[in-house]
């Protein structure tokens, strides 16, 4: 099995390390790890039996409670197979202007949308920390061109300012804005522009319930846009592509304000007490984050070190060798318990230990 692209492949893990799956203390996936609330779980068992029934074509609960969520018009939300499947869609009316700006290093799967339908690409490397969005975007001559970029953005954590994103819209002909770790942050933290939809028919926003909620297997996103492209969007894709199960999860898990609140509260404390762990350690830079998990820097391999943790711990960290400006002196690790945090920590003073002897 070679090198998995992306981060949660326990499978992978569990070869090298020599233990079964659930061994596997996993810090490569961004997942709350606190896992699914105890109202989404009853809302599942509850739905099992709505198994013998296809699902509404139009999911007309569940975009009318997102709209609730939101504040907006159903209208203008449409769920999808997990964000990945409303990418696909994104990059699709993206590939039809002269060109797609990306803010580099990006996540993986926007190449693979992208070149999927022939995108002209044009990356934007820059340097780590990441600067403010005008300095990256320079004066660009963007009158048909796209911009594709994720707020708080993978893999740094960088979060950028409302406004610097909504200058984009006056700048860009299309601009994508992939949300997916704007829920980690309390409400008045969030920079999303949400509420600036109606305004904007050239804007498109990607959220996932799949990081903060903890549903990575059950494959539920949304995207929110002006209603004329979704309507287009549901003629290109297949029927059905949301489940019965995801709809109940999802909106059992909106409307769960109690562990939306827990979660704000622990990850502050936990990701700030990680980062000056790490930080604590001389081989290693933690970039500052916004979201739930960190961007280290390191002066030893990475791919070394992360099959010593796996050899040794039974731990998983995200190599970052899948994005191009990071390689081999990079690695991603998600934010955990306090306790997980603090073994995370002793083991890569152990190992690190054991490689410089």
């Amino acid at each position: 099995m070679g090198r998995p692209q992306h981060g949660g492949n326990l499978i992978w893990a569990a070869n090298i390390a020599g233990c079964p799956t659930f061994s596997v203390l996993d810090f490569s996936a961004s997942i709350n790890p606190y896992g699914i609330s105890h109202k989404v779980l009853n809302a599942i068992t509850e739905g099992i039996s709505q198994l013998k029934h296809y699902p509404s074509p139009d999911y007309a609960d569940l975009r009318a409670c997102l709209g609730e969520y939101h504040g907006l018009s159903p209208d203008y939300i449409l769920p999808g197979n997990g964000s990945a499947e409303l990418l696909t869609w994104a990059a699709r009316d993206l590939a039809q202007k002269d060109a797609t700006y990306l803010v580099t290093p990006a996540f993986g799967d926007y190449y693979r949308a992208l070149m999927a339908f022939k995108a002209n690409i044009v990356r934007l490397a820059s340097v780590l920390p990441l600067e403010d969005l005008g300095s990256i975007l320079g004066n660009l001559l963007t009158s048909d061109r796209g911009l594709l970029l994720n707020n708080p953005h993978n893999p740094t954590g960088k979060l950028w300012d409302r406004q610097e994103v909504v200058d984009c819209l006056h700048k860009f002909a299309l601009v994508v804005v992939d949300e997916a770790f704007m829920d980690f942050l309390p409400e008045a933290r969030q920079q999303s522009l949400i509420n600036l939809i109606a305004d904007y028919p050239n804007l498109i926003i990607l959220r996932s319930l799949t990081k903060f909620y903890s549903l990575p297997g059950l494959r539920i996103g949304y995207a929110i846009a002006h209603p004329d492209r979704l309507q287009r969007w549901q003629k290109y894709r297949d029927p059905w592509s949301v489940n019965s199960l995801a709809v109940v999860a999802a909106i059992a898990a909106v409307q769960d304000k109690e562990f939306q609140k827990f979660t704000w509260n622990w990850l502050t404390p936990a990701r700030n007490n990680l980062t000056e762990g790490l930080g604590n350690i001389p081989e290693f830079e933690p970039l500052p984050s916004a979201a739930n998990f960190l961007l280290v820097k390191s002066s030893v391999s990475v791919t070394n070190l992360q099959l010593q943790l796996l050899k040794k711990h039974q731990i998983l960290i995200r190599d970052c060798l899948s994005f191009a400006e990071l390689g081999d002196n990079y690695f991603r690790i998600a934010v955990r318990t306090p306790e997980e945090n603090n073994y995370l920590l002793t083991s890569l003073e152990d190992v690190i230990k054991e490689i410089s002897s």
